[in-house]
């Protein structure tokens, strides 16, 4: 069976997005900003669900 690389690069890019979201949330806490502190937590929270969607359904399509 021929693999897909489309849910692999998905998740890449929520790796991504992830890493982005925490160095902007330590950022943002260095300098006090805490509601933009928060934002970027849960920003993180948000993006955990999504990548757990794109996995399963990559899982499943290599069955």
């Amino acid at each position: 069976m021929k693999r897909s690389y489309i849910p692999v690069a998905l998740l890449l890019a929520v790796l991504m997005l992830n890493i982005i979201f925490t160095q902007y949330m330590v950022h943002q806490y260095y300098y006090e900003n805490y509601t933009n502190t928060v934002l970027a937590g849960v920003m993180n929270f948000i993006l955990f669900p999504i990548a757990f969607l794109i996995y399963k359904k990559g899982v499943k399509v290599n069955d």
